[in-house]
């Protein structure tokens, strides 16, 4: 039973989350970079305070960068969607460049070979990919949270409908047995 019980409450954790992330992505991308702040955060907290609390009496030097951690950390805590959209464009110009590389190259080995006219599909679906995600970064950037999402509530109402399936079948399945007579009884 309490196998049951966990396995429903994994179910309408699955559901919880997938609604949140297709219901609000941008601020799971928000969560998300502060949530990696937050662990560029504490390391850094951790070696400042070891040092303040006893490096200054063992000699240790200053940590430079348990201080660049902690201020870097802060930074992304306090400013997320700065480095999310410095993030999407960084991602939208290597797509661009990446497109354009793969289309020169193939052009390139057109003159010692054959380059059938469908090779340079994705090459073209790459460059249009990163001109995209240029001019629309924010929404480029919410829909790996959306597929998530929708992929969580699928995985939650899947889980719970197989759940209540094979426990139904389960109970109809499994004998009530009210009255067990002893095996030394029936010998004697």
């Amino acid at each position: 039973m309490k196998t049951m019980n966990y396995s429903i409450i994994r179910c309408i954790c699955a559901l919880v989350l997938g609604v949140l992330l297709v219901a609000w992505p941008e601020a799971a991308i928000l969560y998300l970079v502060i949530t990696i702040g937050a662990l560029f955060l504490v390391p850094g907290l951790f070696s400042v305070f070891g040092y303040l609390t006893r490096g200054k009496q063992n000699g240790m030097s200053f940590p430079i960068a348990g201080l660049g951690s902690l201020l870097f950390g802060l930074w992304l805590m306090i400013m997320p969607a700065f480095f999310v959209g410095i993030l999407m464009y960084v991602l939208g110009a290597v797509l661009v460049l990446a497109g354009i590389s793969q289309i020169v190259n193939l052009s390139a080995a057109r003159s010692w070979t054959v380059v059938p006219g469908g090779f340079f599909v994705v090459p073209v679906l790459v460059l249009i990919a990163g001109v995209v995600v240029l001019f629309n970064p924010f929404t480029a950037a919410t829909v790996p949270f959306i597929i998530l999402g929708v992929s969580s509530i699928v995985y939650g109402l899947s889980d719970l409908v197989n759940i209540i399936r094979f426990r139904q079948k389960k109970d109809i399945q499994t004998p009530i047995i009210e009255d067990v007579t002893p095996i030394e009884e029936i010998k004697d």
